[in-house]
């Protein structure tokens, strides 16, 4: 079973990595593509593309003219090492042995603005370039039709070697949106995280990225091998709603008092 989850914003090259283990980005040639675009681009015109504060336009412009083909411990780090925020906050691969990294590697799909898609000990340099960013290049005026249908093909290459043919959603609408469902093989299976309040329920967006990244972290944990297994999920007073999920959608949901 392979689980597909967003990037993150926030980005961590300060705390040493508690692994020395690392590969390469499947697509590097393509990253350094789009890199090409972005060195064009001065801080004005990333803040605006981006909508960006002028520090961070400034930031990212540097890294930009920094980016090299050539990756190593030096200028890059592990992904799901290097990714901070929400998301990340939940799967604390930090705190990881190396045996779950190991299984995480195997398992889990990041998807990229920048890289298309990466294995969690994959080096990355360090960028911001989100999915839905409009960069026109070559192949059109943003980057879904430059990814076309790059992405869905590598996560059927990877389903195959997995052999379960299931691919677990717990990536935003923004970055699922890059994998081409017309030539996707596996099937899909999507995570909901909910809250309930005043008789209310509701996906509330910093929340449900917590808990996606929880439930990467409980999927590594108990080695899960098939959807059925993630119903089994408690962590942070989520519980599976029978009721409300199907084959293809599974709902999480909690109280106000249990968040």
């Amino acid at each position: 079973m392979l689980l597909a989850l967003s990037p993150a914003k926030a980005l961590d090259y300060d705390t040493p990595p508690q692994t020395a283990t690392h590969t390469q980005p499947a697509f590097i040639p393509q990253a350094a593509t789009l890199i090409k675009t972005l060195k064009t681009f001065d801080p004005a015109q990333v803040s605006e593309l981006m909508s960006l504060s002028d520090k961070l336009a400034a930031l990212n412009v540097a890294r930009y003219q920094s980016w090299t083909k050539t990756f190593t411990t030096k200028n890059a780090k592990q992904a799901v090492l290097a990714f901070d925020g929400d998301v990340y906050d939940g799967l604390s691969a930090k705190t990881m042995t190396p045996k779950q990294l190991e299984w995480l590697q195997a398992h889990l799909c990041i998807l990229s603005g920048l890289y298309g898609v990466l294995r969690p000990l994959d080096l990355m340099q360090p960028y911001r370039l989100e999915m839905g960013t409009r960069l026109a290049t070559d192949a059109g005026k943003n980057l879904y039709q430059f990814w076309g249908n790059r992405i869905a093909s590598y996560l059927n290459d990877r389903a195959e070697v997995d052999g379960s043919g299931v691919l677990v959603n717990l990536a935003s609408e923004e970055y699922f949106k890059s994998v081409d469902r017309s030539v996707l093989k596996p099937k899909v299976v999507t995570c909901v995280f909910e809250e309930q309040k005043n008789g209310q329920t509701k996906v509330i967006s910093f929340m449900a990225k917590r808990a996606r990244g929880l439930m990467v972290r409980f999927a590594a944990e108990n080695r899960v091998k098939k959807p059925a297994d993630l119903t089994h999920f408690e962590t942070d007073g989520y519980a599976y709603i029978t009721a409300d999920s199907n084959a293809e959608r599974l709902v999480f949901r909690r109280s106000h008092a249990a968040a």
